[in-house]
């Protein structure tokens, strides 16, 4: 079984962050790159659980709830994913977008 906790960590850091910027740096850009994340993440699982089917995108709900998406497309993912390989391009994905949102 792959051992997903360094996602799980990185994806919670990251949102963690998130929630104690203040509301000039999400109007920034912070929760436009995170929700921008957390709809790749989610459409990555999608893909890997159902690949017949086109991956729905995760909605916008708003700048406040950009951590708490990120964090769920980050758990869902964890825990499809399939091998090492998989899980280090997600922890990069997730490190270039916490650099990109400047939290």
């Amino acid at each position: 079984m792959l051992d997903t906790t360094p996602l799980t960590a990185a994806v919670d850091h990251f949102a963690d962050r998130l929630r104690a910027a203040p509301q000039s740096r999400l109007q920034r850009g912070a929760a436009t790159e995170a929700l921008a994340l957390a709809r790749e993440l989610a459409a990555w699982a999608q893909r890997i659980e159902v690949p017949e089917e086109e991956p729905r995108e995760m909605p916008d709900a708003g700048m406040f709830a950009a951590a708490d998406q990120i964090t769920v497309a980050g758990r869902d993912l964890a825990l499809v994913l399939e091998d090492e390989r998989q899980l280090a391009e997600a922890l990069t994905l997730v490190e270039k977008a916490q650099k990109r949102a400047a939290v």
